[in-house]
């Protein structure tokens, strides 16, 4: 499949039934904000790059994970619910995988940029600076999280979704670490597949 275009449908079959009912239309706005303004993007960037459908597909994955956590708030998602009564955890830890895909998906799409765009022609220090910027960017939610929180007062805690675990912050940064690291390991040959019969069909 060469066409990327069955990405977008699905795109709207999600958004759509992750609105329909959620627990709270602000927190539903706030959760699935970014994977609309991710579309955005993607869509009127396309004609000057256009992803390979392996990047296409993670990043549709994301926008589900962004979906389900947006309907049900990150806090209350029914298998992590069953999971935290099954083996007595303190917390719904659903949030945990949206932060690992915070990770594993910049992981993706900064990877794809760097070796089509040459944007690092050292590979020493390939993997470092994708990871970097994959942290940088989990710290940067962490600061739109904590700005939301401190605007919307109540409003935002669902958005926050600490449940009052204080290292919250600072475990979500290491979920998108291990995220983005998990993607070079076990991603890379794949990635780069794709990478080469989308030069190979343009």
């Amino acid at each position: 499949m060469k066409q990327p275009q069955i990405f977008i449908p699905l795109f709207f079959i999600g958004l759509i039934l992750s609105g329909i009912n959620p627990k709270e239309y602000f927190t539903w706005f706030l959760e699935v904000s970014p994977a609309i303004i991710g579309l955005l993007i993607l869509v009127f960037t396309y004609k000057k790059f256009e992803f390979t459908n392996f990047t296409y597909f993670f990043i549709l994955i994301h926008c589900y994970i962004l979906f389900l956590g947006g309907h049900y708030t990150y806090a209350e998602v029914p298998p992590f619910e069953w999971i935290k009564e099954t083996f007595n955890q303190s917390r719904n830890n659903y949030d945990k995988v949206g932060h690992f895909a915070q990770g594993f998906v910049p992981a993706t799409i900064t990877r794809e940029l760097f070796i089509r765009k040459n944007v690092i022609s050292n590979p020493s220090f390939f993997n470092f600076v994708i990871i970097s910027v994959c942290l940088a960017i989990s710290a940067a939610y962490e600061w739109l999280e904590w700005g939301v929180s401190l605007c919307t007062g109540d409003g935002g805690d669902a958005f926050l979704g600490t449940q009052g675990y204080v290292w919250d912050t600072q475990s979500d940064m290491l979920y998108a670490t291990i995220g983005a690291i998990c993607m070079l390991i076990f991603f890379s040959k794949k990635h780069d597949k794709a990478i080469q019969y989308q030069i190979q069909t343009q």
